[in-house]
């Protein structure tokens, strides 16, 4: 049996915002940073505090108002502040609760969003909170020594920086000439010829640099970056290594320059018992190369802390079975306890949880331009008429027995028989497209025919929705009957992750939610790729095929579309805004950071508008001017043909100008 989300499970009588709440599982993760209000709209409460929240359709409206068209990426300071916050009380606490007599550091790996307005936010905070920076490339060195420089304070020189990732000449040069500007900058050596350079630098520039070694350890991650840990993993050195590097720094009069064991036990770790292991056996090598007397005063436990993107806090790829709190108070606890034993100084922690700092900090709200929809109730006089003038008008078809028996189904479809109804509507439908195959039967039976199939398949939805759960053969009809709701973003570009790996983000509707979501839909985007689509929705510990939407309302007028129909994607903070590509030239969407001011009010901070047509040719190496000079040609030449009035030629070359300096999603 499947779950099916009933009316009854949520709600007796009227429908209402806190059903909604439920439905869409935002308390579970919301994690108190996001609410539905009694109006029925979405709200963030960036401090977790329910006098200051902001009301996600209401800025979406203020922007309008601006002339900021949807899809538009809402960044809130505040919650990142407090994210931030969060986990630097979580150690704190931890530290103090088991007299832990070491130091904690979380450092951001820039690579988990690499924006400058969010990357320099982080280093802001850094100083205050004593937490440090973390590059894996050349560029991101260069970002962050500039960051470093620009966040200013007077712990700036003391701020760790964590250099990880493959390293060539030029940039152990740079690392080493950042050490004698002042940086606590830490290269990790990941393979031995780092080493070896490492070492020629500082006797080249007559320093003692700080080194980091990160070991491959035995215990493997969990979850979809499981192999980014254990003996076969990309980075770092085995233990045989490790000694070998030992002997190499000895040899150099240099072991007191190791000061730092890395590990890497993966991403987004679904299982607090697989990283505890990794923990104590890190820490374990630490002690013995602190034994062996290397100067080791930095454990970097690397990243790995997770996000509960479902909400269930369970062991699976979308969700956590921890807290930040149970994850701090883990580490401190496995640390010390092996320290202790090996009667080793605890040392200071350093964590790399850049998902966990940044994901809720960023929002995504797309609107809905349109809907495919299964007609749920067919008209059945109008069909009983169409079989009426089939049997009548005189060719040797007839309505066919497969249609009559679809109506058969539909009009004798009860509680008790729902199996067996479907079961002769699934058949009949097999018929129907048989013989029209044949040339058989005409398109007009074949439209009553599938009108009454999705007819038959709503009403079993229906009545075993009152129930809570569908049959396994019904399983596949959710799905089928769903509709397809086109929503104006590129999965490509802001959620590249849904795509490329199946990763869960929670969605829902930012308004009408003290309405009843009537529809069940999939979301699809405006790219012409047929993977341009999301048809897998958080729910707890599995996934909907489909999510709950409400019906699209027609704007007054004919060919006026529909209203303003809003959806929010959540916790996209992390990876999604730099991995995003330009699949069909559709570029980054508009940025806007919201914070609170002193009264509770929200306010913009800054806009960074997205992509415009022409920039985003200019990427793929289009010469804009070339384009415009031929388009001018040739509507020139259409008039002097007669086939473009000069009127015309003008507007089309109006069109075509605005065109290239408009944003590249649509904003009608």
């Amino acid at each position: 049996m499947a779950t099916i989300t009933s009316r009854s499970a949520f709600m007796h009588g009227q429908w209402t915002a806190s059903d909604s709440a439920q439905l869409y599982g935002i308390p579970d993760w919301g994690k108190g940073y996001v609410t539905v209000t009694a109006a029925g709209t979405v709200a963030v409460m960036p401090t977790k505090k329910a006098g200051a929240q902001i009301d996600l359709h209401e800025v979406i409206m203020g922007l309008r108002e601006r002339g900021i068209h949807t899809p538009v990426l809402l960044r809130f300071n505040d919650l990142l502040t407090d994210r931030l916050r969060e986990i630097r009380k979580a150690f704190d606490d931890a530290i103090t609760d088991t007299q832990y007599q070491g130091q904690y550091a979380c450092v951001y790996p820039i690579k988990v969003n690499q924006q400058r307005h969010v990357c320099e936010q982080i280093g802001q905070l850094a100083v205050e909170l004593g937490f440090g920076l973390e590059a894996g490339s050349k560029p991101e060195l260069l970002a962050v020594l500039g960051l470093s420089a620009t966040a200013g304070g007077p712990g700036v020189n003391g701020m760790p920086i964590i250099c990880n990732g493959f390293k060539d000449e030029e940039f152990i040069e740079t690392v080493t000439l950042a050490t004698k500007l002042g940086r606590n900058i830490i290269p990790v050596v990941e393979k031995w010829t780092e080493l070896e350079l490492i070492v020629k630098h500082a006797k080249q520039y007559n320093i003692r640099p700080k080194i980091g070694l990160r070991v491959k350890l035995s215990s493997r991650g969990a979850g979809r970056w499981e192999g980014s840990a254990g003996m076969r993993s990309k980075f770092g050195l085995f233990v045989s290594e490790l000694l070998k590097a030992v002997e190499y720094l000895k040899k150099h009069d240099m072991l007191d320059c190791l000061n730092l064991l890395h590990c890497h036990v993966g991403s987004q770790l679904y299982d607090i018992r697989v990283f505890k292991d990794a923990v104590n056996e890190l820490t374990h090598v630490y002690c013995e190369l602190v034994r062996l007397g290397a100067g080791l005063q930095y454990l970097d436990i690397g990243g790995g802390m997770g996000v509960d993107y479902d909400g269930s806090q369970s062991a699976w790829s979308s969700s956590i079975n921890y807290t930040i709190s149970e994850y701090a108070a883990d580490v401190v606890y496995r640390i010390k306890s092996v320290c202790d034993s090996a009667k080793v100084k605890h040392p200071t922690i350093i964590s790399e949880s850049g998902r966990a700092m940044v994901a809720y900090s960023s929002i995504l709200v797309m609107d809905a331009v349109g809907s495919s929809t299964f007609e749920a109730n067919p008209d059945i006089a109008k069909i009983e008429r169409m079989m009426k003038e089939e049997e009548t008008d005189g060719d040797d078809h007839g309505v066919p027995q497969p249609v009559i028996d679809l109506l058969d189904a539909y009009k004798g479809l009860t509680d008790r028989n729902l199996k067996e109804s479907y079961h002769d509507a699934t058949q009949a439908r097999d018929e129907v497209m048989s013989l029209f195959g044949l040339g058989y039967m005409s398109l007009e039976m074949r439209s009553v025919a599938e009108e009454l199939f999705w007819g038959i398949g709503h009403k079993i939805l229906e009545k075993a929705s009152k129930k809570g759960e569908l049959a396994d053969e019904f399983e596949a009809l959710p799905e089928l009957l769903s509709d397809i709701y086109f929503c104006n973003f590129s999965l490509f570009q802001s959620m590249p992750d849904s795509w490329a790996i199946d990763q869960l983000f929670p969605i829902c509707p930012i308004h009408r939610l003290n309405e009843e979501p009537t529809r069940r839909g999939i979301l699809a985007d405006i790219t012409c790729d047929s993977d341009g689509k999301i048809d897998n929705f958080v729910d707890k510990r599995t996934e909907k095929k489909t999510l709950e939407l409400h019906q699209l309302r027609d704007l007054p007028g004919e060919g006026e579309g529909c209203e303003p129909y809003y959806l929010g994607v959540f916790l996209l903070g992390a990876y999604q805004e730099i991995l995003g590509d330009l699949h069909n030239l559709l570029g980054d969407t508009h940025a806007v950071h919201i914070s609170i001011d002193e009264n509770g009010e929200w306010e913009i901070d800054e806009v960074i508008e997205g992509d415009t047509v022409e920039e985003v040719l200019r990427y793929v190496q289009y010469d804009v001017e070339d384009l415009k000079r031929a388009m001018r040609l040739d509507i020139e030449a259409a008039c002097k043909q007669g086939r473009l009035t000069v009127s015309e030629g003008k507007s089309l070359l109006k069109f075509y100008d605005d065109g290239l300096e408009g944003y590249t999603y649509l904003e009608g």
